[in-house]
């Protein structure tokens, strides 16, 4: 299992056991002061939302003001070391922290809580910077993964153990004692962290936040995939934040106001990120798979409005037993705990996608960028909370389901306007639903430049085949026809499809298609050609066509053999005429995908392409 092989490695597991201990310590930190303010007797139900939310944005300030900073320490510094200092400081802040709870100081706790957000918001961009340069491509998204289920399970941690200490009758003591004991053991474990090397060591720091504020959001703004997925990514922390939030005063008025219904409903929110984060690896094999990011967010509106249904048909007294009401209650449970897997399949991809696609010497402060955003979403949450339990004298109900609405717009909104992700999921269901893909020397593409793929033509999805199993996105070349179809055509146009013909056909698209080629190829991209020119009505591949030829003259870059194994026969291919009986047959066939070593331009032929694809596909 990729997972567990990478927890066993050194490279990863110090430095999952350090962010992962950090998390526990906020989170029971953090928890036990908002179970402070829900069942202390000296605010009523109003003064206790608005308290709750106050200590939430208290929390996500310094995340907004400071990661910009932080964004450049991690470029400008090696970050193992980086990592060390800011656990030597977590230390000095916990044991502030556990003389303000041994004093039951709620002004105390409030500020040491604000510091404590501050040494997180250093410690966020050097994390998420680090892991592209300990992990390769391959694992980059596991690591995430791992990284996400680790974060929640250790909020799971952090909450259970701040609801047992509050039942007992010594639990300052013991919240005090723990707090500076955990920042203790992941100082320690931060020791065997690997060295990372800076990505920037020339950079010169601005130690104003303000301004530095305005340039890293500028930076982020370089690559609009990048930073459209940053603004998702804060959407997605808008709406955690305002159910971990509220989760305290939902189980308080909803159920009663026995602590441990908080610890279940949190503990059910956080075992379900968790899970997701397991899921999302599982769905997207050894790549970043943006194709799930539209079923979590989807999922997220449906289950939370469903969540809404439920509340109002919620079974309960005052002197229910946990067991009882998780009988008579399933339906609310299920809810929250697949809306956060469905959160965790939204979020996993698009943090991957940014450490992924970032420029490497900006790259933590492009994450200390999506930090700064995070945070300003969070804080908009708490003011949104607010606003809606005060002014509209909304219920934690309404709250949730009205965050749930606005979810589906927003999802609605990131997608028309990054149609990759739409796309990805239309070819993630029908390479995944549809077939079960094996790929061989898929690292023969090149990671970086322009390239051609060439490639035997079976199906007529032949290049929904390549473009799944491809890391880079891949233009096109397709028959007008084809490109034209009804419906598919806003697909191939978001793909960036280029449209083909025969020049006697029409002599204007020819010579276009080979204008768009060269383009494409002087931009740096992936173009995919399919030089028979026509799918095969034999399974047998058929003579290439001399236009590679004419590209490679106009363009001279590497061109990559490829071969489709197993299509023919399987759905979509023209062995035999379609109809329900050979579709439920051809379900699910096996294929695979191969890749030769590239081909120097200077040693391109139509004959030599054939050739090596023959012996691909015997």
């Amino acid at each position: 299992m990729a997972q567990l092989s990478l927890l066993k490695q050194h490279r990863f597991l110090p430095f999952f056991i350090t962010q992962a201990l950090g998390a526990f310590n906020d989170n029971l930190y953090k928890n036990f002061l908002l179970l402070s303010i829900v069942f202390s007797s000296l605010y009523n139900q109003t003064q206790s939302a608005i308290f709750v939310n106050i200590a939430a944005a208290v929390f996500i300030l310094p995340f907004f003001l400071l990661s910009p900073i932080g964004g450049q320490l991690a470029d400008k510094y090696e970050k193992s070391k980086l990592i060390q200092r800011l656990k030597i400081i977590e230390i000095l802040v916990m044991t502030a922290g556990a003389i303000a709870i041994y004093l039951q100081s709620l002004p105390a706790l409030m500020v040491i809580l604000f510091v404590m957000g501050a040494q997180s918001a250093f410690f966020g961009p050097v994390k998420f910077a680090l892991m592209p340069q300990h992990l390769s491509p391959k694992t980059l998204l596991t690591g995430n993964a791992l990284v996400e289920m680790g974060t929640f399970l250790a909020i799971l941690g952090g909450t259970l153990a701040a609801g047992y200490i509050f039942t007992s009758d010594y639990r300052f003591t013991i919240t005090a004692v723990i707090v500076v004991f955990i920042a203790i053991i992941g100082f320690i474990s931060s020791l065997y962290i690997p060295k990372a090397a800076p990505n920037n060591p020339k950079l010169s720091i601005n130690w104003n936040p303000f301004t530095q504020i305005v340039h890293t959001v500028r930076i982020t703004k370089k690559n609009r995939t990048v930073y459209l997925s940053i603004l998702a990514i804060s959407w997605f922390w808008f709406v955690a934040a305002t159910y971990l939030t509220q989760l305290p005063n939902l189980a308080k008025v909803l159920i009663n106001d026995n602590p441990q219904y908080v610890t279940l409903l949190l503990t059910l929110f956080s075992i379900g990120i968790a899970l997701g984060a397991w899921l999302c690896e599982k769905l997207s094999g050894d790549q970043v798979e943006l194709g799930i990011i539209p079923i979590g967010a989807f999922g997220i509106s449906f289950f939370g409005i469903d969540l809404y249904i439920a509340s109002q048909h919620i079974i309960t007294h005052q002197h229910i037993t946990i067991i009882e009401f998780i009988l008579t209650n399933k339906r609310i449970l299920v809810d929250l705990m697949l809306l956060s897997i469905s959160g965790s399949l939204f979020v996993v991809p698009l943090n991957a996608l940014i450490q992924q696609r970032s420029e490497q010497k900006n790259r933590a402060q492009i994450i200390a960028g999506n930090n700064i955003l995070n945070a300003l979403f969070m804080v908009l949450s708490a003011l949104f909370s607010i606003i809606m339990l005060t002014v509209f004298n909304a219920t934690i109900s309404e709250l949730l389901l009205t965050v749930a609405i606005i979810n589906a717009l927003v999802a609605i909104y990131v997608f028309s306007q990054v149609q990759e992700f739409v796309l990805r999921f239309v070819v993630w269901l029908i390479t995944r639903v549809l077939y079960r893909i094996k790929s061989t020397g898929l690292e023969n593409i090149p990671k970086t430049g322009p390239a051609i793929l060439i490639c035997n033509h079976v199906s007529f999805v032949d290049a929904l085949l390549i473009g799944a199993a491809s890391r880079r996105p891949v233009r096109f070349v397709m028959d007008k026809n084809i490109a034209n179809l009804p419906l598919a055509k806003y697909l191939f146009k978001w793909a960036k499809t280029i449209p083909i013909c025969a020049q006697k056909v029409s002599p204007q698209i020819y010579r276009a298609a080979f204008n768009q080629v060269e383009a494409e190829l002087i931009a740096g991209n992936i173009v995919c050609i399919f030089p028979e020119g026509k799918i095969t009505r034999t399974g047998e591949l058929n003579d290439f066509k001399r236009g590679i030829e004419v590209i490679i003259k106009r363009t001279p870059v590497v061109v990559v053999p490829m071969g489709l194994k197993g299509v023919w026969g399987s759905i979509f291919s023209r062995q035999r005429k379609f109809s329900i009986i050979t579709a439920i047959k051809r379900f699910r066939s096996e294929l695979e995908v191969l890749a030769a070593p590239p081909i120097l331009p200077e040693d391109v032929s139509a004959s030599k392409l054939q050739s090596i694809v023959q012996q691909l596909i015997r």
